[in-house]
């Protein structure tokens, strides 16, 4: 199933223009379910430093809340994952098991060539599409 992995996720990282370490942590995150913002601090320790991650995620719709705090009864914030997020997550499932193909499309980034790791990510692509015992 992980044969590809490093492919998928270079893949979902170019096109959606997330961070290596940011998809990993939504991932971990949609395995959690829900969490809080001090779930979050602790999630991160094993990932590379990045002052801005938290809010890059919600500013681009990544993470969500799930429910707010009221200072009375509930005393912090609750998030999950948004529906992208968890749609993005399981198309990644489907190309790892082979239910589904990585686009060749004009619409996908990598396969116009534009420079040299491109032009091998796209050839990277068209060998993992073939390969159907993933």
């Amino acid at each position: 199933m992980f044969k590809h992995y490093r492919i998928v996720r270079r893949w979902a990282c170019r096109t959606y223009d997330l961070k290596d370490a940011d998809l990993e942590l939504l991932i971990h995150f949609d395995c959690i379910g829900l969490f809080t913002r001090k779930e979050y601090m602790n999630g991160t320790y094993t990932y590379s430093w990045d002052k801005d991650r938290w809010e890059r995620l919600r500013r681009e719709g990544w993470i969500v809340v799930w429910r707010q705090r009221n200072r009375v009864t509930q005393k912090y914030t609750i998030y999950k994952v948004s529906f992208r997020c968890s749609q993005l997550i399981s198309r990644i499932y489907r190309i790892l098991l082979g239910d589904e193909d990585l686009p060749v499309s004009s619409r996908n980034k990598i396969i116009d060539g534009n420079s040299y790791s491109d032009k091998v990510m796209a050839k990277a692509i068209y060998m993992v599409n073939k390969d159907k015992n993933r």
